[in-house]
């Protein structure tokens, strides 16, 4: 499994989001992610599973740099879902199912998530 950690509002002196990470670094020791903004600091420590690449690694990030989508688990039917969000000219930068949420998300909103099979937690940022 992996880690999210994540601060909301109140992003001003240090950041917590590397402490909290290491607190859970045993839960994803392949890789560590951040995104901030003005509103956001998130984190995310990756244990590799389905695409162990580092195009793979998280957080992801919509192209227009408002929606961030951190995933702890497994989507076990992210081929079939990422079919038809293609065809939709959705990119894609890596096989990872976690990606599939993503696109899944600013394709349909939260309403994607009632088609994920899988056992996961997600936290998703929408800055717009």
């Amino acid at each position: 499994m992996c880690g999210i950690a994540g601060i909301v509002n109140d992003i001003s002196g240090k950041s917590l989001i590397p402490e909290m990470l290491d607190i859970m670094k045993h839960r994803g020791p392949d890789s560590r992610g951040f995104y901030k903004s003005d509103m956001v600091h998130l984190g995310h420590c990756r244990l590799s599973i389905n695409d162990l690449s580092d195009r793979a690694s998280q957080p992801f990030v919509s192209e227009k740099y408002d929606v961030v989508v951190l995933v702890n688990g497994e989507i076990y039917n992210y081929k079939e879902l990422r079919k038809p969000l293609i065809e939709k000219d959705y990119n894609f930068k890596s096989n990872s199912d976690s990606e599939v949420v993503l696109h899944g998300y600013l394709d349909c909103g939260t309403g994607f998530i009632e088609k994920l099979n899988g056992m996961f937690a997600i936290a998703i940022w929408d800055g717009r």
